[in-house]
């Protein structure tokens, strides 16, 4: 099994929309490089404000 990672480790983004740091999630492993968002709701306002 891998090593555990403390979450201040982690890479960490800056939000589009609401100028927020968010952490990597597992989920994002792969599209990580596209991942421009925090949240489903900052997707949705950026999809709104165009």
């Amino acid at each position: 099994m891998g090593r555990m990672r403390k979450k201040v480790d982690l890479p960490f983004k800056m939000c589009s929309v609401c100028d927020r740091p968010f952490v990597w999630r597992k989920k994002w492993e792969k599209v990580w490089d596209d991942v421009k968002y925090c949240s489903d709701r900052c997707r949705r306002a950026a999809r709104s404000a165009r």
